[in-house]
């Protein structure tokens, strides 16, 4: 009866070890992955694991990422390894789209210009390749257009929202109107719309 009880608590303790080393190793062997193929580098903006944030280390068995707000959060390298990797600095140059919309009742063509003369003024934005400003869409309040540009990855978030103020304020400059969302409502015959029992009760208060 000992011999047998030893023998189940030396299992017991196997399986837990064993357990327990299961993480470690899927860890390990995602590590050693990581640093063979090197998806990103120390330094690069990354997508990993689920969160996203700049790379400060790579080891064996974790990474360590600073968010934006620069909190510093350690992944294990298996849940990265395990998921797709988005690298923004692994390229030198990314496309940078900057979305308008313009009043139906505005000159299409002359939008069009005054965005693309706005954002090729900035020496930021790359003249190869060459800007795109493109009608993206018919909207229910707004001709939306798009410009699609090319610049330094570095230079990204910040072209990206001063480009957006530019627009704005060129826009504001030629009179090109930028609509909110609004609903023409046509009553059929011209006649009234029949008062609510809650506005007659305002009324008669």
């Amino acid at each position: 009866m000992q011999t047998a009880s030893l023998v189940a608590v030396v299992g017991a303790l196997g399986l837990a070890i064993g357990l327990a080393l299961q993480g470690t190793l899927a860890n390990f062997a995602a590590g050693v992955m990581l640093l063979i193929f090197r998806p990103f580098k120390v330094g690069q903006y990354v997508d990993a694991g689920g969160i996203a944030g700049t790379a400060k280390s790579i080891s064996l068995f974790s990474t360590d990422l600073d968010t934006p707000d620069n909190i510093r959060i350690t992944i294990p390298n298996g849940q990265i390894w395990g998921q797709s990797i988005r690298n923004f600095n692994f390229h030198e140059t990314r496309r940078l789209d900057i979305p308008c919309g313009i009043s139906y009742g505005d000159d299409l063509d002359r939008a069009m210009a005054v965005m693309e003369r706005t954002i090729s003024a900035d020496p930021r934005v790359l003249a190869d390749p060459a800007i795109n400003v493109l009608v993206d869409g018919l909207g229910d309040s707004s001709v939306n257009l798009i410009a699609r540009f090319w610049c330094a990855s570095a230079d990204y978030w910040q072209l990206k929202w001063d480009m957006t103020k530019a627009v704005k304020l060129a826009f504001d400059r030629e009179g090109i109107e930028i609509p909110f969302p609004q609903r023409m409502v046509h009553v059929a015959g011209g006649a009234p719309l029949p008062k609510s029992s809650h506005t007659e009760k305002g009324a008669g208060a």
